[in-house]
């Protein structure tokens, strides 16, 4: 509830209610702060505000490169304990088309992209999702991954982790579950505006743990639309989500989240 408070639209509204309220005293001003109001409300939902943002606040390291995702396949062939970690966006707790539980897109592109990375380097996968502190009961996202990664990539996933609500919780039950099978480096997906505070929560973890864990981020999501630039700057559901997800990673940073 906090942070659907703080971040957009809520606090431009908020603005723009007090600018109305102002109208009985000083018109002037009152008519400037729902301007302002206005303004953030439609910046909020630009994609070009998003990925300023993320590049500017967030700053997320590149992709993998060939030759990085090359290094990871050496290391597994020469018998390194290496696992593709990837953590959870979001589920739908029942998709009617198929009858049962499902992931959101977020999700599912995750999971598609460690699924070919798995491809590419022979690592085995974990992924870490179970049931977030703002969804309702049901499923964990976890063992949906794992049916969806079965069934139509036919990749079963090596590690189920089902439990954690969170990137901190993510972190801490991963590594006790590859910490016994004895694994040294990880290669941790999610998206580009979500990959520092991921990082930097593994890295954490490991310290804790008291267990040499080398982590490799490995981002996703981060290629460039194909809109055209007057588009990319108009309102858009696309541009709302980013700069609400940007903003909530900014946070999350700075608060230690």
């Amino acid at each position: 509830m906090l942070t659907a408070m703080l971040l957009p639209p809520v606090p431009w509204l908020l603005l723009m209610l007090f600018g109305a309220r102002l109208l009985y005293w000083r018109r002037s001003i009152a008519w400037f702060t729902m301007l302002m109001g206005a303004a953030g409300v439609w910046l909020s939902c630009c994609s070009a505000v998003g990925d300023w943002l993320e590049a500017s606040a967030l700053k997320p390291p590149p992709a993998l490169s060939t030759e990085r995702i090359a290094d990871i396949k050496r290391l597994v062939g020469s018998g390194k304990k290496v696992a593709i970690v990837v953590l959870g966006g979001g589920r739908e707790v029942f998709a009617p088309e198929y009858g049962l539980s499902n992931l959101n897109g977020m999700s599912l592109h995750r999971l598609h992209y460690a699924i070919w990375l798995s491809r590419q380097t022979g690592a085995p996968i974990l992924f870490s999702g179970g049931v977030g502190l703002a969804e309702s009961v049901g499923v964990p996202e976890a063992e949906a991954a794992a049916r969806i990664a079965e069934r139509d990539y036919g990749r079963p996933l090596t590690w189920i982790e089902s439990e954690s609500r969170d990137t901190r919780e993510n972190a801490s039950h991963s590594v006790a579950m590859l910490k016994p099978a004895g694994v040294t480096d990880i290669v941790v997906v999610t998206h580009g505006w979500h990959i520092r505070r991921a990082v930097r929560a593994f890295e954490l973890e490991s310290q804790r743990a008291q267990t040499a864990l080398r982590v490799t981020p490995a981002p996703m999501g981060l290629a460039a639309s194909s809109e055209r630039v007057m588009l990319r700057w108009m309102p858009s559901s696309e541009g709302y989500t980013r700069v609400r997800a940007v903003l909530r990673e900014a946070a999350g940073l700075l608060f230690g989240a």
